[in-house]
């Protein structure tokens, strides 16, 4: 009972710091930091050990797994260059400086334990990214890229950490055992992934209930983890592989009500985490601090020294990377060079989250032959850097992307294309029906054929613009009194006693579908 009661506290004050900050209209990752930093000197909190392991075996997969999962697969393979340019190439850059910068301003320490924090604060986070990202309303190029990187990028530094910590405990580590270190996690985790998408998809074929279906996406990213774990690979990029691949095929491995059923769990389960991993960021500011020992004069110059070169890495990699890849006439001709706001977009949504300071508490607590390091520091600096990019990056994206005026998507073109699809798809429904309506009653006859018509107009009426209300919207509104109505009467005939509480239940559950159904069609 007393260790629950500070987890439901937390996932109440994450709930509510969410629902504030839609009230203000800022981003929530923001101000659940925020307020995680404000409560962590607040007398009587709970102090919360964020222990590193649960992060990265009990956090981040499931995230990871709903992120992959919504990814489109065409998209991702057509951006696979500079989501790697970025996930890997970045990563391996930003750590490499920031090691050697932390190495100059502290000569004393060895070089590959300041690798290693180069590796924890070199990946921008995959919960910071996809939030702030979407919210933002970011082109749907910048935001694949975005979500890519955020994917790949937690596997790359892990992987250097692990040789970078290698290193520290006296191991010699040359070309030879790196290779190995890479091979084992990346393609053993693409095995993983790809064996855990075969298995999990078989078996999603195979159920016909959507809470079996919702309970075993709930095992899948952990059971892919721990496979990958037990083989020494890397967990993130099994995850993604599984998720990747069962998100690319999901509309023939579930039904629909199970489609609609895992999509709402997902939606609750990812806005639960996402708020009480950003809490608990802000939360380990009182203990960061307390451990502390470095004087403050030179405390301000390595965390601003680290803090920059996080920062500026990002830029001087990515308009190389952006611009250098066009001289290969290929590339030019398929990717033509984009504006520079592109690059200067991704360059300022580089947030750091949940993952780097997990990585950072999983730092050794000494080097080989026991020789101490200044250990509180380093965290120190991982938690500086992820508050500072998080907060100052974050709240500042939408000031830049507005001030950069980057093109949008083009809503009248999107709408163009649905409804195209959209009678291609009423064709063919009609198609069938006529092969089928043989021996029907013309009435239901008539009726689906009046469906067929409904769904074509209502998709070519998104591109009459929004002056006038439109006869689908007119709809909707009426429609919507209908319901209204008819739960009045439903439930003023159960409180009578006319009919029991199951005929109320099973009446209540088609009108919330059909009412759904409106809400989802007047959003679009």
């Amino acid at each position: 009972m007393e260790s629950l009661f500070p987890v439901v506290v937390f996932l109440a004050i994450a709930t509510l710091g969410a629902a504030l900050a839609r009230r203000l209209g800022l981003l929530a990752p923001i101000v659940l930091v925020v307020l995680g930093l404000a409560l962590s000197f607040v007398p009587g909190v709970p102090h919360v050990e964020l222990d590193p392991e649960l992060v990265l075996v009990g956090i981040l997969p499931p995230l990871l797994y709903v992120a992959a999962l919504e990814t489109s697969v065409p998209a991702f393979k057509n951006n696979i260059r500079p989501i790697l340019l970025l996930a890997v190439g970045l990563v391996l850059f930003t750590a490499f400086v920031v090691g050697f910068v932390l190495h100059l301003l502290l000569p004393q320490v060895p070089f590959a334990i300041c690798l290693a924090l180069g590796a924890v604060v070199a990946p921008p986070d995959a919960v910071a990214a996809t939030a702030v990202a979407r919210r933002v309303g970011l082109p749907r190029r910048v935001v694949t890229i975005l979500e890519g990187e955020s994917l790949v990028n937690d596997a790359t530094a892990l992987v250097l950490l692990r040789v970078a910590t290698m290193a520290t405990a006296g191991s010699a580590v040359g070309a030879t055992d790196v290779s190995l270190q890479v091979l084992r996690a990346t393609g053993g985790g693409i095995l993983i992934g790809a064996l855990g998408a075969v298995v999990f998809g078989f078996l999603h074929r195979r159920i016909t209930d959507p809470l079996l279906d919702n309970a075993l996406s709930l095992i899948i990213p952990f059971a892919v983890v721990f496979a990958a774990e037990a083989v020494h690979s890397s967990g993130v990029v099994a995850v993604v592989v599984t998720g990747l691949a069962l998100g690319h095929k999901l509309s023939q491995l579930l039904s629909a009500a199970s489609r609609l059923q895992v999509g709402a769990f997902w939606r609750l389960v990812r806005f639960l985490l996402e708020g009480l991993v950003f809490l608990l960021v802000g939360l380990q500011l009182r203990e960061v601090v307390r451990d502390l020992d470095e004087p403050a004069g030179s405390l301000v110059v390595i965390t601003v020294a680290v803090l920059a070169t996080v920062f500026l890495t990002r830029f001087v990699w990515l308009f190389p990377a952006t611009y250098l890849a066009r001289l290969v006439p290929r590339i030019r001709r398929r990717d033509p060079a984009p504006s520079p706001k592109f690059p200067v977009i991704i360059g300022w949504a580089g947030m750091r989250g949940v993952v780097t300071l997990a990585a950072a508490l999983a730092l050794p607590l000494t080097l080989a032959d026991d020789e101490p390091y200044p250990r509180a520091l380093f965290i120190w600096l991982a938690f500086a850097v992820i508050v500072v990019t998080l907060v100052g990056q974050g709240a500042t994206l939408p000031l830049v992307a507005r001030r950069l005026k980057l093109p949008q998507d083009d809503p009248v073109q999107d709408a163009l294309s649905a409804a195209g699809v959209q009678q291609q798809a009423s064709r063919a429904a009609r198609d069938r029906l006529e092969e089928l309506a043989e021996g029907a009653p013309p009435p239901v006859v008539d009726r689906l054929r009046r469906v067929v018509e409904d769904r074509t107009n209502m998709a070519w009426e998104r591109l009459g613009g929004n002056e006038r209300e439109t006869p689908s919207q007119a709809y909707g509104r009426l429609r919507q009194q209908m319901i209204d109505a008819e739960r009045d009467v439903f439930r003023a005939a159960r409180d009578s006693g006319r009919i029991p509480e199951e005929v109320l239940v099973r009446a209540y559950r088609d009108l919330d579908l059909e009412e759904s159904l409106l809400r989802q069609e007047v959003e679009q």
